[in-house]
């Protein structure tokens, strides 16, 4: 059992935070199941949105034990309205066409690869275990994303324009995944979080050899909202939670 420390309360605020992008990016995924534009694409996809579900369960039942209320993983996922969320906005953005997918994930896969590499140096054993195993599995998530990256931008003359459009329109969200926020800055102190702004060099420099790689070109610093973090989302984020509650709240303490 985790023993109670002062810090209790801002470790199980970070674990909701990463537990929140995983599950809610796993969710976005899975709705490409029977859609894809290849059959080996549907397998490929659901099993990268089951990895983030096995992240996300960790994650939201470790925060859980920490804020000492009582509260399951299926709880969380499940029980809290669209305030209580916090993850960031780039997660839960619409999957579009299949290149906005595609941009989405190079983007987040890279920042996760930063992310969980860092923390496994955590002074959190959880943490730092659930870091060591995740870290695996985005190495493949990225590679998913940086191949077709490639195939797409270096493609067709359509499939190239498809690719760049998704890449600018995804860019403005990438910000927010750098920003710091009280709770990690207290912990990011003690060795328990990673401060996310030491992160964007190395991903930037990453997306940046994969996009010249592909013949397109880097998106331009603009726009940057932000917001997710502190349960502010975007007007399609209440009908993704809509979906993904709707049985468990239709049937409450139902088992099979």
């Amino acid at each position: 059992m985790t023993a109670v420390t002062e810090s209790t309360p801002l470790v199980a605020k970070y674990a909701l935070q990463l537990g929140d992008d995983a599950l809610i990016l796993s969710h976005r995924l899975s709705e490409w199941c029977s859609h894809s534009p290849e059959l080996e694409e549907d397998v490929a996809l659901a099993n990268l949105a089951l990895d983030l579900l096995g992240q996300a369960r960790t994650l939201l039942t470790y925060a859980g034990s920490l804020e000492g209320a009582g509260r399951s993983e299926d709880d969380l996922a499940f029980l809290r309205t669209e305030r209580d969320f916090r993850n960031v906005l780039l997660v839960e953005q619409p999957n579009g066409d299949f290149a906005v997918t595609i941009a989405r994930q190079l983007y987040f896969a890279t920042y996760q690869s930063e992310l969980y590499a860092a923390l496994c140096a955590s002074t959190d054993p959880e943490l730092a275990a659930l870091a060591a195993k995740a870290v695996k599995e985005v190495a493949y998530h990225r590679d998913h994303a940086v191949q077709w990256t490639l195939r797409l931008g270096d493609g067709t003359e359509e499939s190239h324009r498809r690719m760049q459009a998704a890449l600018d329109q995804l860019w403005p969200y990438t910000a927010e995944l750098f920003a710091s926020d009280p709770v990690v800055a207290a912990l990011a102190e003690s060795g328990v979080a990673v401060d996310p702004r030491t992160l964007r060099p190395a991903w930037e420099a990453a997306v940046a050899g994969v996009v010249e790689a592909a013949t397109l070109a880097m998106p331009t610093d603009g726009w940057q909202p932000r917001g997710g973090r502190e349960g502010r989302h975007g007007e399609g984020f209440g009908l993704l939670l809509g979906e993904m509650q709707a049985l468990h709240r239709q049937y409450p303490g139902a088992s099979w």
